[in-house]
C-alpha cells in the first residue's frame, strides 16, 4: 500500500463538519463487510480500492436536520497481515471492532487491534461487536469482559438476521459526529505538522539545488 498516493482519497474532506470516517477492525472472516452491507442494504455504493487494500462504503443520512456524509472503511483483506496501514486510521472519527462468537481466537485478538487503534487514534469512540449470534443464541448469556475492561459499548449482533446491526452503525455515526465536534485531536495535529515539515524540507532542498545551480552558472 503506497502512502504516497493516499491523497487520491482526499483525506482533507474529513475536516468538513458534515463528513465522518468510520473504520472497521477485527480478524479476517468475522463478518465486517457483511455487517456493513446488511446495514446499508440497497443504498450503498462500495468502491473496491485495491491499490489501498480497502473497501469504501459511502452512506448519506440526516441527523438533527443536517445531511451527514459517512464513509465506512473496510479492511478488504489487509487485516491478514495483523496490522493496518497508518492511513487507514488517519482522520477516523469512530471504530467498530468485530469478533466472531464462534471463533475464540478472534476474541483473543481484540486487545492487539485495540492497541494498534490507540497508537494512531488515542481518543476516538470504539464499539465492540460480537457477531454471528444467530448460530448459537445461548452465546448471549456469556460474559465477554474485554469491552467492560476498556469501558467500551458492547453489542451482540447478527449480520445474517440483522439483529442490532442498524443500532450499531447508527450509534457509531452519532458517536463519530459527537467526537468530531468536541475533539481537539492531538494525533491529527501531529500528522499535519509532519506533513508541513516534509513539504518545507522538500522546498528548502529544491531552493538549495537552485542556488547551487545558479552559482555553477555564474562560475
Amino acid at each position: 500500500m503506497d502512502s504516497g498516493g493516499i491523497s487520491d482519497l482526499d483525506l482533507d474532506k474529513y475536516d468538513a463538519d458534515e463528513q465522518v470516517k468510520i473504520i472497521c477492525l477485527g480478524d479476517s472472516a468475522v463478518g465486517k463487510s457483511k455487517l456493513m452491507e446488511r446495514f446499508l442494504m440497497d443504498g450503498y455504493r462500495p468502491q473496491q480500492l485495491s491499490t489501498y487494500a480497502l473497501t469504501l462504503y459511502k452512506y448519506t443520512t440526516t441527523i438533527n436536520g443536517q445531511t451527514v456524509l459517512v464513509d465506512f472503511w473496510d479492511t478488504a483483506g489487509q487485516e491478514r497481515f495483523r496490522s493496518m496501514h497508518p492511513s487507514y486510521y488517519h482522520k477516523a472519527h469512530a471504530c467498530v471492532m468485530v469478533f466472531d462468537v464462534q471463533r475464540k481466537i478472534t476474541y483473543k485478538n481484540l486487545p492487539n487491534w485495540y492497541k494498534e487503534l490507540r497508537e494512531y487514534r488515542p481518543e476516538i469512540p470504539c464499539l465492540v461487536v460480537a457477531n454471528k449470534i444467530d448460530a448459537d443464541i445461548k452465546v448471549t448469556q456469556k460474559s465477554f469482559n474485554f469491552a467492560k475492561k476498556q469501558g467500551l459499548p458492547f453489542y451482540f449482533v447478527s449480520a445474517a438476521d440483522g439483529t442490532n446491526v442498524v443500532k450499531v452503525f447508527k450509534d457509531a455515526i452519532q458517536m463519530a459526529l459527537s467526537y468530531k465536534k468536541n475533539s481537539s485531536d492531538f494525533m491529527d495535529e501531529v500528522m499535519r505538522e509532519l506533513e508541513n515539515f516534509e513539504l518545507e524540507s522538500k522546498e528548502e532542498s529544491s531552493d538549495k539545488e537552485e542556488t547551487q545551480e545558479g552559482k555553477l552558472d555564474s562560475a
